[in-house]
């Protein structure tokens, strides 16, 4: 198989022949100039927002997953340090390395975590030690997800692969059928109740956790354009959940909701973005390929609200919370926004550094992380 890695805007892609083994070939960067950022305005600010505690750790370049389990937050750096953080404090409970540089990460059930290498390595961390690694057949962006006393992990072929958390034995694998061009960003890949979500391009499917055997497939977007770049429709992580609903944006065309109990799509709407996405029971909200931000009403998909004040600011993917929607940006802005009418509430700096990881929140302390590797957490009520 050959395979050839593309740059788009902010999201790679991957290009995959028929064929035999695969090779990364060079990757390049097109699309369009991006103009200035809007202008910040001032701010009379309606939420209390505090700074809670600070760390600071390596670059962050890959797609890192923050993630939440207990009362802590696991993160990861290019470097291999992972490390477990308690929320309230920010005392660090335990730090590992795994001895390589790192493309996908964090999974966590609070005991466990789980991180993927750039040579195709899954390697699992109990409680600070490295205790087992595994050679994967293809590349890896999405965080695995620790779960169920196994380790799930979803490749950029599409592929799924499931391991024993205790000692790396591998328990199953599903293969879909090959697509021409699939997306090498974060995808969809998480738990609901006794059933594994994953993207399967404009698809949401459930599988068994157990066997990997498909329970249901619910298209969220199907393909269109005339070429393969302009038919990407893969599902962009993370997914977010709202009761029965798990919803997410299919890439440059629809934002969606399907209800995972029964795998059927509730809705879908017309959206451009590359970006993830966030829900609750009452809103969806996610930003555009321009930044433009909306609020869709998660019962039918109806837009509540949109705002442009934010316009080429390079927002992050948002999260929902409390009665607040937070977004961070490309200087280190971190924006809290009303969720029900997209009315600015409140705003923070950071290290001044990019912010392309989406929040975590646990409890009342939300967690930024910044491209240089900065942790803040801010406290709101």
């Amino acid at each position: 198989m050959m395979m050839k890695s593309l740059r788009f805007g902010r999201s790679l892609l991957r290009w995959a022949a028929a064929g035999t083994a695969a090779a990364s070939l060079a990757a390049c960067s097109f699309g369009p100039n991006v103009p200035d950022p809007t202008p910040l305005q001032p701010l009379a600010a309606t939420l209390v927002v505090a700074q809670m505690w600070k760390h600071d750790m390596g670059e962050v370049s890959f797609p890192l997953g923050v993630a939440v389990a207990g009362n802590r937050f696991t993160v990861a750096d290019d470097d291999g340090n992972v490390v477990a953080f308690q929320a309230d404090n920010g005392a660090e409970l335990w730090r590992a390395n795994v001895q390589a540089r790192l493309s996908a990460g964090v999974g966590s059930d609070g005991r466990f975590a789980a991180v993927v290498t750039q040579q195709n390595e899954l390697v699992a961390i109990d409680n600070g030690t490295p205790t087992w690694r595994k050679k994967l057949p293809s590349g890896v962006v999405t965080a695995p997800l620790v779960a169920g006393e196994r380790v799930f992990v979803i490749a950029v072929d599409r592929s799924v692969h499931a391991f024993d958390v205790l000692d790396g034995r591998k328990l199953w694998s599903a293969q879909r059928p090959g697509d021409a061009l699939t997306l090498a960003q974060a995808s969809v890949l998480q738990a609901y109740r006794d059933t594994l979500l994953v993207g399967q391009g404009g698809k949401l499917a459930g599988l068994d956790p157990m066997t990997g055997e498909v329970r249901w497939e619910s298209t969220v977007a199907s393909p269109r354009g005339t070429n393969e770049v302009e038919r990407l429709a893969d599902l962009v992580g993370p997914g977010s959940r709202a009761g029965e609903l798990v919803c997410a944006r299919a890439f440059q065309v629809a934002v969606g909701c399907v209800n995972a109990e029964r795998g059927s799509l509730i809705w879908t709407r017309n959206a451009s973005g590359n970006d993830g996405i966030s829900a609750d029971e009452r809103m969806v909200i996610g930003a555009d390929t321009n930044d433009r931000i909306t609020g869709w009403r998660t019962v039918d998909g109806s837009v509540a609200w949109n705002i442009d004040s934010m316009l080429y600011r390079g927002l992050s993917t948002p999260l929902i919370a409390g009665s607040a929607v937070v977004f961070g940006d490309s200087e280190g802005m971190v924006h809290w926004f009303n969720r029900d009418d997209g009315t600015p509430v409140a705003r923070q700096s950071t290290d001044g550094e990019a912010i392309r990881v989406a929040p975590a929140r646990i409890g009342s302390v939300t967690l930024i992380v910044t491209s240089e590797g900065g942790l803040h957490a801010f406290r709101s009520e």
